[in-house]
C-alpha cells in the first residue's frame, strides 16, 4: 500500500468512492470538479491510499490555525479492517500535530455504527447529535479529539 498526497488526476476516483461509500441515498455533493478544488486547496490535504488494485481509500482535511476538519473519508469495502483507514488518519492526524492543531473534528452518518466505532477507537468522541445534517434527510453526529499541543 501506497500513501500520497492526492493529485489532479485522483479525483474522479475519490469522488466515485464518495458516491459509492458516503453519498449514497444523497445528492452527490463531492463532485470530481469539487474534490480537484480541495486537491488544489494549499489550507487542505486530501491523502490516498493505493495499491495495484487502484484507489483502497482517501482522506480530506481542512487545516486552520488550532482546529482541522475531517470532512471527507473512506476506505473502500475491500480494504477495510486492514490497517488502511488507520493508516490515513494516523497521517492526517500527525500533520495537524506538527502544524500546532489542538482539535480535530469530523462528522459521520448517526447510523454508520462501523465508521463511529473506527473513529471512537481512534479517540474521537461524540459532541452532538444533529438532526437532518445530511441534506435534511439523514442524522448525523459530530465528533472530536483534542491533540497534545506540545507534540508528544
Amino acid at each position: 500500500m501506497e500513501l500520497r498526497l492526492a493529485e489532479t488526476r485522483d479525483a474522479s476516483a475519490i469522488a466515485r468512492l464518495s458516491k459509492q461509500e458516503i453519498e449514497q441515498g444523497l445528492a452527490w455533493s463531492w463532485t470530481p470538479a469539487r474534490v480537484g478544488r480541495a486537491i488544489a486547496d494549499p489550507d487542505t490535504n486530501v491523502l490516498v491510499a493505493k495499491d495495484e488494485g487502484g484507489l483502497l481509500g482517501f482522506g480530506i482535511m481542512i487545516y486552520r490555525e488550532q482546529h482541522a476538519h475531517l470532512c471527507l473519508f473512506a476506505v473502500r469495502p475491500d480494504g477495510r479492517r486492514r490497517g488502511v483507514g488507520s493508516a490515513l488518519l494516523a497521517w492526517l492526524e500527525r500533520v495537524a500535530q506538527v502544524a500546532g492543531v489542538q482539535r480535530l473534528s469530523l462528522e459521520a452518518r448517526h447510523d454508520n455504527a462501523a465508521a463511529i466505532a473506527f473513529y471512537r477507537e481512534h479517540g474521537y468522541r461524540t459532541s452532538a447529535v444533529v438532526a437532518g445534517m445530511y441534506q435534511g434527510v439523514e442524522d448525523g453526529v459530530r465528533l472530536e479529539k483534542w491533540l497534545s499541543s506540545s507534540g508528544s
